[in-house]
């Protein structure tokens, strides 16, 4: 659309507030805005002065829009953020987290069970949250219930069912993890009392619940209930203690909700801390790109509607590194000079730099870099760190690996720039080796792999990772040396879990510093080699290629063998085990027939 066919339908634009959609020839959305003043919002993509070329980009694609008036800029506001975050439009800034993330549950029924879920239906039960932990959830739900009795069964405690007596206490009663609602021995006013305490104790105010605690505690020892009364004391130390365990900013501060932003280029990083109660209760960050070279208080205002939305935020309060005119009203934008805000908001901004920072670490050692310099940077670190008299571009990395002690098969890995080329990946059957022989193996697939290189003269790698420890290393330099390309490669070993490089010949291993690209490079390697092997078995299990060799014994099936595997972990184990032993687990039949398949000319073992 041109700016002369633009200036024909102007006139229909109203000066209103609301959205505006613009799409390209194939009615695919390319951009949703939203204006104070449709009109003149809408007219200055298509006015002449418009320099920006993202935006010229954009109106060339144009072919047609849509506009929807709203009753205020709030209104544009919520309606925008609900159609980017629907619709994805490709000139929208794009915020880059596509996780979900658990809620704690309280289920719409009598006497409301808990529990955490990923999956928000409308049932009308109460999400909270969502949480960006798993695991601080699951944390929440077992100290939750450790401290506040509510039921965990599935029983419908329907007002009717309790009166006709259809269920009994269980054990959680008995152990004070339950009042007994089942029975009708707590009330429904009782256990909401009891839900309202768990709110609380998510939004980080444990002080209700101790105070209710208290006054329990000092019910109790009124009656001479010392015991009961020790148990809520215990209860009370351990609450005070986790509180003073919490980020607790001050106790006088409102709920409110912090940001802040670091950007670079077209990418905008922003940090997230959901303060209630003076205490931190969330903290999330996120990465947006930007496409359209918007300003920071636009990038900003997108970032505070779609996290607040995401987070389930009322704060009427938002602390911000710079003033924003935000939409709604009711909410006070603060940009702090000193005091506990400040304090707040240069957490906020530590955060941000740190998430920041590590995305960079992850994208140089996976050199998605956007220079040379970017994707050889870790390169070189390597190269001096190992003493390699060239730049190592290409590396290469085996590994041996066996199925519950048998069918031993290799694995070679390739990474060329510092980033795996997997068209050079290959997969090794054993031809030579009898038995399980970790030495033998690594140096008949070393010897297959560069003697195939030399044949096809194609170019050998840099580095040679062997992964194992000193007895695998030297049986690919034995490889290596028949070959006659002794000093044309670096060969070095990786032990096992250890992350120690060894040389041929050293009797002392050397150490990467442990928070070093190089080192978490070679992680990557030894991980992706990992992998591969993993899934050559896999497959080649699945396809029937081997099988185990349990299967092989007349009499076992494959029932059996797997109930052997499972109880011993591997056929080697399974050989060294006693007819007794063997019995316990596949009976004294199928134990004798196993004992005399691996000892055919020894006594029976007892």
């Amino acid at each position: 659309m041109t700016q002369e066919e633009f200036q024909l339908i102007a006139h229909s634009i109203p000066h209103e507030p609301g959205i505006y959609k613009y799409f390209d020839e194939e009615d695919k959305l390319l951009y949703v805005g939203k204006a104070k003043d449709l009109r003149k919002r809408m007219a200055s993509y298509f006015a002449k002065t418009v320099d920006n070329f993202k935006t010229k980009q954009l109106v060339k694609k144009i072919h047609h829009f849509a506009f929807t008036i709203v009753d205020t800029e709030q209104d544009a506001f919520l309606l925008e953020n609900a159609l980017i975050k629907e619709y994805k439009p490709r000139y929208n800034i794009n915020l880059k987290d596509d996780k979900t993330y658990p809620f704690i549950v309280i289920k719409k029924e009598p006497f409301p069970r808990i529990f955490f879920t990923r999956n928000k239906i409308n049932d009308g039960s109460e999400y909270l949250g969502p949480f960006t932990s798993r695991e601080t959830v699951r944390e929440l739900v077992s100290f939750i219930k450790y401290y506040i009795p509510l039921r965990n069964c599935k029983l419908p405690l329907t007002d009717n069912n309790i009166k006709k007596g259809k269920f009994k206490v269980c054990l959680e009663y008995h152990l004070g993890n339950c009042k007994g609602p089942c029975e009708g021995l707590q009330t429904m006013e009782d256990y909401n009392a009891s839900i309202q305490q768990m709110r609380d104790m998510l939004k980080g105010n444990l002080s209700t619940v101790i105070n209710s605690y208290t006054e329990q505690m000092q019910a109790h020892a009124t009656k001479l209930e010392f015991e009961k009364a020790q148990i809520l004391k215990k209860k009370i130390e351990d609450l005070e203690n986790y509180q003073s365990k919490s980020v607790v900013v001050s106790k006088h501060l409102s709920n409110l909700d912090v940001f802040s932003m670091l950007r670079f280029e077209n990418m905008v990083y922003v940090n997230y801390l959901m303060v209630q109660g003076g205490t931190i209760i969330q903290t999330h960050s996120v990465q947006l790109e930007v496409k359209l070279d918007e300003t920071d208080e636009e990038v900003m205002e997108f970032a505070i509607g779609s996290l607040r939305d995401r987070f389930n935020s009322l704060s009427k309060e938002i602390i911000l590194p710079f003033d924003v005119k935000f939409p709604d009203e009711s909410i006070t934008i603060t940009v702090p000079k000193a005091g506990d805000k400040k304090k707040l908001l240069e957490l906020s901004q530590k955060n941000v730099n740190y998430f920041q920072e590590e995305l960079r670490k992850k994208k140089i050692l996976h050199l998605e870099g956007k220079s040379d310099e970017d994707k050889k940077k870790v390169l070189f670190e390597l190269q001096k760190y190992l003493q390699t008299p060239t730049l190592p571009l290409h590396i290469e990395c085996f590994d041996n690996s066996n199925f519950q002690g048998s069918f031993p098969v290799s694995a070679m890995v390739c990474f060329r720039d510092g980033m795996p080329s997997n068209k050079d990946y290959r997969h090794y059957n054993v031809k030579t080796v009898e038995g399980i022989n970790d030495f033998a193996t690594m140096k008949e697939v070393v010897f297959r792999r560069y003697k195939r290189l030399v044949a096809e003269e194609q170019t050998l790698p840099q580095l040679v990772i062997i992964d194992g420890g000193k007895g695998q290393l030297g049986s690919a330099i034995e490889a290596i040396k028949e070959l006659d390309l002794l000093g044309r490669m670096t060969v070095v070993g990786l032990a096992k879990n250890e992350e120690e490089i060894f040389y041929p010949g050293d009797s002392e291993s050397k150490k990467l510093p442990w928070d070093s690209d190089s080192l978490k490079l070679i992680r990557r390697i030894r991980d992706e080699v990992h992998r591969f092997g993993i899934t050559f078995h896999r497959n080649k299990r699945s396809k029937g290629t081997f099988k185990n060799e349990l299967e092989g014994i007349k009499g076992i099936g494959e029932q059996t063998a797997n109930d052997l595997l499972k109880a011993f972990k591997s056929v080697k184990n399974v050989k060294l085990k006693s007819e007794k032993e063997l019995a316990e687990i596949v009976g004294l039949s199928r134990a004798k027939l196993i004992v005399q398949y691996f000892n055919p000319s020894n006594e029976v073992r007892n």
